[in-house]
């Protein structure tokens, strides 16, 4: 079995029930985190209706964030989600200022890790995006539609 993640009548994913499953319990996560809804409704019926337009919010939202950490332990916990949110950003169409992420966001340094040495701060913009880019495009290569 698997479930569909669509936007309008185009499917966007097509992943098994398990990892449908768990991506939906992360986006909990995130939306929690972030304190705003991700676009993405229930699952009914083995289909997942996303509201484009909230969507777009929550990926640049998501995006910020991560970007904003330096912290390894939150960087690991969340790059794959990040990649796989990514991905389907992409599929539907949503554009992503590369540019304004990658500039350094708007707001304060989110979970900053501190060693014996000082705090670790968040890379370079230019690498940070390209491998965000490189993980979704990745992730994207082993999602079916």
């Amino acid at each position: 079995m698997s479930q569909y993640f669509d936007i309008g009548d185009e499917t966007l994913w097509n992943p098994s029930n398990g990892a449908a499953r768990l991506f939906l319990r992360q986006v909990e996560v995130f939306e929690a985190e972030l304190e705003l809804p991700s676009g993405l409704g229930p699952m009914r019926n083995d289909e997942c209706h996303i509201d484009p337009e909230v969507f777009g919010v929550f990926v640049h939202a998501l995006l910020a964030r991560h970007r904003r950490t330096g912290h390894t332990i939150i960087l690991a916990l969340s790059e794959s989600f990040v990649g796989v949110v990514v991905a389907l950003a992409q599929r539907a169409g949503i554009g992503i200022d590369w540019e304004r992420l990658e500039a350094f966001p708007d707001g304060p340094l989110a979970d900053v890790q501190v060693f014996a040495a000082g705090a670790s701060a968040p890379g370079e913009g230019g690498a940070w995006a390209a491998g965000v880019r490189a993980r979704a495009a990745e992730l994207s290569r082993g999602m079916a539609r």
